[in-house]
């Protein structure tokens, strides 16, 4: 059951979300009076609020509460668990670190701190794939680090979009980057091995004790 922590949470998370999507009643940034969840024009905090923006009781609200709890746990987890792959202690304690802390600043986008949270919660993601980015630059996974470069540039990139108020644009890359990080996260959890991040450790120990 351990194994699977990440992607169990992970998918109880979406499960919740899409059925949050589908209970929402209405009403946009850009549209007030717009029926039903618009993936190309809500955002997901739209779900937290305890009235939707078309001013009707929003009974989307619990359900999306619930999977922001798994998705907080889920993304927390798999730092922790990546930070046990990459034996650097630096890297080690840094990941940690964001995995435990960020659960409770991920699941506090959902509530009234949303706009400071999302800062917040954001910059410590993207710290954390930084240092896991250039983990994985080290080592031989050629087609991962590719991943882990352009999901960067996808998720610097709607950040953007975020600070400079382009709404419309980003109520798209939102969806995006939601499902970009996702799949980053399980490739990373399941698809690679600490022996992965290890395997250029023997050869500079090599080199060291034959220049000796």
């Amino acid at each position: 059951m351990r194994k699977y922590s990440v992607l169990i949470c992970i998918g109880i998370s979406v499960l919740f979300l899409i059925t949050a999507t589908l209970l929402y009643p209405g009403g946009s940034i850009l549209d007030k009076n717009s029926v039903g969840f618009d993936w190309s024009k809500n955002f997901f905090s739209n779900l937290f609020l305890a009235k939707a923006l078309n001013g009707t009781a929003n009974p989307s609200r619990i359900w999306a509460l619930i999977g922001m709890v798994f998705n907080s746990i889920g993304y927390g987890l798999f730092f922790i668990h990546t930070s046990r792959k990459i034996l650097q202690k630096h890297t080690e304690l840094v990941l940690k670190s964001i995995g435990v802390v960020n659960m409770l600043f991920t699941f506090l986008i959902a509530t009234p701190l949303h706009d400071i949270m999302v800062t917040v919660s954001s910059t410590l993601t993207m710290i954390g794939l930084f240092y896991i980015t250039v983990s994985i630059l080290k080592t031989k996974l050629h087609w991962l680090k590719f991943f882990c470069i352009g999901s960067l540039l996808i998720f610097y990139a709607t950040l953007y979009l975020y600070g400079a108020g382009d709404w419309e644009l980003l109520a798209v890359m939102q969806k995006v980057t939601f499902l970009c990080f996702m799949l980053l996260v399980l490739t990373i959890e399941y698809f690679t091995r600490g022996e992965d991040f290890q395997q250029n450790k023997p050869n500079r120990l090599a080199v060291t004790a034959t220049s000796r």
